[in-house]
């Protein structure tokens, strides 16, 4: 008998009830996941498009250097006595202005 009303009660909830629990879901999914990776992705655009030349920058792969030359690709930073070209895509931050 009692399993039998179980059974009704549950028949009887809403359907709007099986949908809210996965839109809570991606919902979440998005603010935690997407949201954060789409600002990030503005802030490194806006970073690579206001580099200039006298910068000192970071790569990707830990290089650390001056820009002394920049193309729509391309960025040349001087590494103590070297020079080294990289894809401008590939520098990570902006370093912080040496201390005259």
């Amino acid at each position: 008998m009692i399993p039998s009303l179980l059974l009704q009660a549950a028949s009887r909830a809403p359907a709007w009830g099986s949908l809210l629990m996965p839109l809570i879901f991606i919902a979440i999914f998005y603010f935690i996941i997407f949201a954060p990776q789409q600002r990030q992705r503005r802030e490194h655009r806006a970073l690579i498009e206001s580099l200039t030349r006298g910068e000192q920058v970071a790569t990707l792969g830990g290089v650390i250097g001056e820009i002394v030359a920049i193309t729509d690709d391309t960025v040349t930073l001087k590494t103590g006595d070297s020079r080294v070209v990289v894809e401008r895509s590939k520098i990570a931050r902006r370093m912080a202005s040496p201390k005259a």
